[in-house]
């Protein structure tokens, strides 16, 4: 085994698990959660919870010219505690999501990029939801006014990058 180049002895296409029923338990504006009934890939039958995200999480890394970022600070809910974190929301999924993350930087920050370099494209927390997150380097900054959303009570964090 080579751990610097990926397997190829398999299918990766090949879906070892069965779904032989799907029921959907709960949807709200922003998730939708189902559970169905499976065969798993050693063929023994269980249920598997899946949450459906209606919208694509977007992540914003700002960097100015001197090596600044930008970290959003707020309380949530889901975790009970303050988090410091980059830039982030949810986009529309018919949405581009670099006009999702435009407007996320703007709205959480004030800043405007005239720069863009999506760095990630990834599935969180992929054992139980679908959700697909992008990230993006956000360069060449100017200051707008900030616009959080009414639900949000922010902080905003300048700092060096190395030390976020």
């Amino acid at each position: 085994m080579n751990p610097t180049t990926p397997p190829t002895d398999f299918d990766p296409t090949h879906n070892p698990w069965q779904t032989k029923g799907s029921e959907e338990k709960y949807q709200n504006p922003w998730i939708r959660v189902r559970q169905d009934e499976v065969l798993n890939p050693k063929g023994r039958p269980g249920i598997y919870g899946v949450v459906s995200m209606k919208n694509k999480a977007i992540g914003i890394v700002p960097v100015d010219a001197e090596g600044n970022t930008w970290l959003v600070g707020q309380y949530r809910y889901t975790l009970n505690e303050y988090s410091w974190e980059i830039p982030m929301g949810g986009g529309p999924v018919e949405l581009d999501v670099l006009e999702s993350a435009q407007r996320e930087l703007r709205e959480e920050t004030g800043l405007l990029a005239a720069r863009w370099t999506r760095i990630a494209r990834l599935h969180t927390s992929n054992s139980v939801t679908d959700e697909e997150g992008f990230v993006f380097l956000a360069e060449d900054l100017t200051q707008a006014e900030w616009e959080p959303e009414d639900t949000e009570d922010l902080r905003l964090w300048k700092l060096p990058l190395t030390q976020a």
